[in-house]
């Protein structure tokens, strides 16, 4: 992901930034152009269209949205169709922390040129569920149906979330995690079940017609199948061709906005690896030639503060086939996204 800087000062700041902590001003990320701005509460002139910022800035969203939008919330915010009550201060408290996910998220798929047409718009179209199981008792389910993306905001717990990956015997399980994976399920969807990858998909990941109810309680009877770590990303890939598929699409966000971050950092190790800011005209085999020694570094950093490993998984031969389909796929799909449409 890009560097971002003040636009008074220039100093860095984090994708989120509601103020520059070097000169106190205050700055919010116009989508069009994913730069940072400043963000007066009377709004801004951009290039003759005036932006605010978005509703939702109480609840820490960074964005600006503008004026002519017909919404006094920015794009990211549009995108979530259900989300908790307005009595519910505490979720909404969790919805703030999830929707610094969603907003991350949002902006790597416009770095990839991933199109990204809203719910409101179209059925079919991608929008968010941000629900909370501890609201009112009830399971919410963290999937992908339709284009809607359901997600638990008790996950932004940490003691309940590592509760869950320690019992389901995950390497990590993140909020950022979630996102990515359940956005694969409808980029599958999308770009490739109604397309002519489909075909190429079934060969590498298999028959997404397969009976999904049979594989989920396959899964949780018997676990993984013996030597799973030939072909899979992780156990949660080998349950059906969909988690296949969104395992390891998920893994290509991880990977690519890792490489990005550490590019805008100017990072190098040695003579040989230069992370690049951008990998849209590189091949899958570049891309994994810099994660690499990359990961490796970052494994070692995590340890020397006494944690574990960044990124405790193995690209091997066949999972390396299928994180470059979803390179092509990515390539192939790549349009001129600006983060922002028409008003709901």
């Amino acid at each position: 992901m890009r560097q971002f800087s003040c636009p008074r000062c220039s100093s860095a700041l984090a994708v989120d930034s509601l103020t520059c902590g070097a000169c106190g001003l205050e700055v919010g990320l116009h989508p069009p152009t994913r730069t940072v701005r400043a963000a007066p509460e009377q709004g801004i002139d951009v290039d003759g269209t005036w932006w605010f910022r978005c509703a939702n800035r109480r609840w820490d969203c960074s964005w600006l949205t503008a004026g002519d939008s017909g919404s006094g919330q920015c794009f990211s915010c549009r995108l979530t169709r259900t989300r908790p009550s307005a009595d519910d201060t505490l979720a909404l408290e969790k919805l703030a922390t999830a929707s610094a996910s969603k907003r991350r998220l949002l902006v790597q798929l416009a770095e990839l040129g991933l199109p990204v047409t809203p719910w409101y718009e179209r059925p079919g179209g991608l929008g968010f569920d941000l629900l909370s199981s501890r609201t009112n008792g009830s399971r919410v389910v963290i999937g992908h149906a339709n284009g809607i993306v359901t997600i638990d905001l008790a996950e932004t717990l940490d003691a309940h979330r590592e509760q869950l990956r320690v019992s389901l015997g995950e390497p990590y399980r993140t909020m950022l995690g979630h996102f990515r994976h359940e956005v694969g399920h409808y980029y599958q969807w999308v770009l490739v079940e109604q397309t002519g990858w489909i075909d190429e998909c079934r060969e590498l990941f298999g028959d997404e017609r397969a009976s999904y109810a049979d594989a989920i309680a396959r899964h949780y009877r018997t676990g993984a199948p013996r030597g799973w770590t030939e072909g899979y990303i992780s156990e949660y890939a080998t349950m059906h061709p969909w988690e296949d598929f969104a395992e390891c699409w998920a893994h290509y966000l991880h990977m690519t906005d890792t490489l990005t971050t550490a590019a805008a950092a100017a990072m190098r190790l040695g003579d040989e690896v230069v992370p690049r800011a951008t990998y849209g005209d590189a091949t899958m085999a570049d891309v994994l030639t810099d994660w690499r020694p990359v990961s490796t570094f970052l494994d070692s950093a995590n340890r020397a503060m006494g944690k574990s490993d960044l990124y405790p998984f193995a690209i091997v031969e066949q999972v390396a086939r299928k994180l470059d389909f979803v390179h092509r796929v990515v390539q192939a799909s790549r349009v001129e996204q600006v983060l922002v449409t028409s008003s709901s």
